[in-house]
């Protein structure tokens, strides 16, 4: 392949490495009017009066919303009011919003408005939440417009997700040995550069245009239509590149607000931009986790038997956090082939920020989980914890938790990855080093998998538009988050035409008025999904250009091939026609002209998804499963329970390498967020639910220079159905950083850790430091 695995350079890298990039923030118009949220100051209370007479008597101050009961919102439960109306559910809830000339007056209205609380009980933890006394977060569940879910009235169970397969009492039967653990982790923030920021306005005939920072500007468009009774024709969604989400900007929230300022001013523009505090706050945030594992193995090792229960920690409102629920019951014992299991994932309500994807869709949280008890296996079994993975490793002719069977092009080769990783991170020299009395460094491995788990009727199409000189420009509803898949999606074309990738033109920006619809730019299946869609819009455009070709040529299309951006005959290059001469039509010399521009389009939906049977889980819920071996290497100070991140390795089936550089990066970047997450990202609360560290100085992603080592290496086993045999990579490097971070930490400390994130004080405290060993 000419293209394919090269590392081409971003298209838009030239605008984002000058700044001439524009995100949704720097578009402005002189008449746009700014939006200011007020939000809660406390996680579960009573709103008693809410007094705007003062605000509403400020400078420019053109509209103030609080107390009216809006249609409530939501994916899968529609539970959210826009603003908080009788009550409030988290720390940074939205109560009111203020709409004046400019930033400064709106912000200086909001902050005279005065609202009254009386405190309710708080409801801390998923563990508590779903205890029959638990305070409760909805009282009238009940109510609810609901969707694929399965809330629990009288509870705080938003769903409930069942996987059963096998015979439990024959995996018990089989089992000579057992480990049982709890772990645990509260929700935290994805921190992406780019705060979110929308705005919208409502011309005189009814449009309503809406730009946004956004993964899913489709889903924005359908669900204003829905909850708002719009007709989803006049709405107009403009999505530009977007500055960082990982998830965090597939749910619609800002969007909504800026829509209900434009309607409360006549239509005016509105622009709503979170600073980073409300960004931490208010919107959607990483989801938390309770989770109790129970293993049976034989005496060689091999799982017999899993039980798994998952609490997830919704938060306030369900959102996105039922498909979390879901993602994470569908995958729920890891990459491995247990044949027989019961596992209860739950969605809960707390007090807490509401959730949304983070990248991994719930699987770095269950593979801390899962990993962490594998080595607990191990240890047990006094087995080589690489060993007991290879062992276990799903692999083809198995099934996964859903009873999906499984072959070489859907689940690729975990094996080899494991193998690769005993390598690179070179296991055999041993997993722990004395460097002197007081350092010594230690070795931790995980494993991971990953399917998508999403809608049934999932689709993707592809429109590709000819220039008169012979480019093509290529339009597509993926999202360009930082990821660089709109050059992928070049590469592809280029590779398929065998022409020159310069001379392909991508649309950065979405417009869902004039680009074709993509889902969701989530899940890893931008390429997947509209690189398949792009074949076919290619294949449209070679049978358009043959067509074309063949009369001038006067030969049959069969004879034709396109290449080298010309139409020309198989066994005589040199007869042919460049794309230019053809592809907006062609003139013969006495004026005639045949044909018009060349304009191609494709389609593609997932097939063969089906959603759960309720009772059992059975049921296909992604098209595959990408596989990964992980392993972190740390120095580590006996003296004070500090470490040193030395490095950090990676190896994923990625199937095909599409964009050599690009993919190095992604799986390198996905890293780094691993290990954040697993060493120190995490929002702390205190008794009322309030969030103790909404800013960045307080909430500690890795800095430059606290980084590993990193090592990346792929496996190449195709997925048959992908473009090129590519799998997903977007995510695949998070998924197991926070295991294998805790799996050397653990045996570094000789304490076995089960919460996350894993700073040297949970340590100490495990160790008994406090005298408390739950901490």
């Amino acid at each position: 392949m000419d293209v394919i695995g090269k590392s081409i350079v971003r298209k838009e890298a030239q605008d984002k490495v000058t700044g001439r990039a524009k995100y949704t923030h720097d578009y402005h118009s002189g008449a746009m009017l700014s939006g200011k949220i007020v939000i809660s100051p406390y996680g579960h209370a009573k709103i008693m009066k809410i007094d705007t007479t003062e605000a509403r008597k400020m400078s420019g101050v053109r509209a103030i919303l609080a107390g009216e009961h809006f249609p409530l919102t939501g994916e899968d439960i529609r539970d959210r009011p826009p603003l908080a109306v009788d009550k409030v559910r988290y720390h940074g809830e939205a109560v009111a919003l203020v709409v004046a000339d400019t930033p400064a007056q709106a912000k200086k209205a909001a902050d005279r408005i005065k609202i009254q609380y009386e405190l309710l009980p708080v409801v801390h933890s998923p563990t508590q939440a779903f205890q029959k006394d638990a305070p409760l977060v909805h009282e009238r569940l009940g109510e609810y417009t609901k969707e694929n879910a399965t809330p629990v009235p009288g509870t705080n169970i938003a769903t409930h997700i069942k996987i059963r397969k096998g015979n439990m009492e024959k995996g018990w039967a089989e089992s000579v040995t057992t480990v049982e653990a709890d772990f645990s982790f509260a929700p935290s923030d994805h921190a992406a550069m780019e705060t979110r920021c929308s705005t919208a306005e409502i011309l005189p005939d009814g449009t309503i245009k809406i730009m946004t920072s956004s993964q899913a500007p489709f889903m924005v468009k359908q669900l204003i239509a829905s909850y708002f009774n719009e007709d989803i024709g006049k709405i107009i969604v403009e999505t530009p590149l977007v500055g960082g989400a990982f998830g965090g900007k597939a749910s619609v929230q800002l969007e909504i607000l800026a829509y209900l300022g434009s309607k409360a001013v006549g239509g005016l523009p509105v622009k709503i931009l979170n600073t980073r505090e409300e960004d931490i706050l208010t919107s959607p945030c990483h989801i938390g986790l309770d989770a109790k594992i129970k293993f049976g193995a034989d005496r060689q090792g091999k799982i017999k038997i899993a039980n798994i229960r998952y609490l997830w920690d919704g938060g306030a409102y369900s959102d996105k956090a039922i498909d979390l629920t879901r993602a994470g019951a569908v995958d729920c014992t890891g990459p491995y082939n247990i044949e027989n299991l019961w596992c209860d994932s739950y969605c809960m309500y707390t007090n807490h920020p509401y959730a949304s994807p983070f990248r991994g869709f719930s699987h770095s949280e269950l593979s801390f989980a899962i990993e962490r008890t594998m080595d607990l296996l191990a240890e047990k079994l006094q087995i080589d914890p690489l060993e007991l993975r290879l062992r276990n490793a799903i692999k083809q002719g198995d099934t996964t938790p859903t009873r999906v069977l499984l072959n070489k092009s859907n689940v690729g080769n975990l094996q080899k990855c494991i193998e690769r990783l005993r390598e690179l991170i070179r296991w055999d020299e041993g997993q722990m080093e004395e460097i002197n009395d007081r350092f010594i460094r230690v070795k931790g491995i995980s494993c991971s998998w990953k399917t998508s788990t999403i809608e049934p009727n999932a689709s993707s199409g592809v429109i590709l538009i000819f220039n008169r000189d012979g480019s093509i420009n290529v339009m597509s509803g993926v999202v360009e988050i930082g990821t660089g898949t709109k050059t992928v999606l070049a590469q592809i074309l280029a590779e398929r035409l065998q022409m020159d990738v310069d001379k392909i033109h991508v649309r950065m920006e979405v417009d869902t008025q004039t680009t074709p619809e993509h889902w969701k730019t989530v899940a890893s299946r931008g390429i997947y999904m509209a690189g398949r869609a792009l074949l076919k819009a290619a294949d449209d455009v070679i049978n358009q250009l043959k067509e074309m070709a063949s009369i001038v040529l006067r030969a049959p299309k069969e004879d034709l091939k396109v290449a080298e951006s010309r139409v020309f005959l198989r066994d005589n290059p040199a007869i042919g026609l460049d794309f230019a001469d053809i592809c907006y039509g062609y003139q013969y010399p006495n004026g005639n002209s045949i044909g018009g521009q060349i304009i191609g389009k494709g389609n593609f939906i997932l097939r063969h998804l089906s959603f759960l049977d309720p009772e059992t889980g059975a049921g296909k819920p992604g098209p595959e499963w990408t596989v990964a071996a992980y392993g972190v290497e740390v120095e580590f100070d006996r003296r004070d329970y500090t470490y040193r991140l030395v490095k950090a390795v990676t190896v994923v089936d990625i199937g095909t390498v599409l964009n050599k550089k690009a993919a190095l990066g992604q799986v390198m970047g996905a890293m780094s967020m691993g290990l954040a997450f697993a060493g120190r990202e995490t929002f702390y609360f205190d008794k009322y639910g309030r969030v103790l560290n909404p800013q960045l100085r307080t909430y500690r992603p890795l800095r430059y220079g606290e980084n590993p080592e990193y090592l990346v290496d792929f496996v190449l086993t195709p997925d048959l159905e992908a473009p090129y045999g590519a799998r997903g990579v977007g995510e695949h490097g998070v998924l197991g950083m926070p295991a294998a971070l805790g799996n050397a930490l653990s045996v570094a400390s000789g304490v076995s850790l089960h919460r996350l994130p894993l700073i040297p004080e949970l340590i100490w405290k495990t160790k008994g430091g406090s005298g408390n060993a739950t901490v």
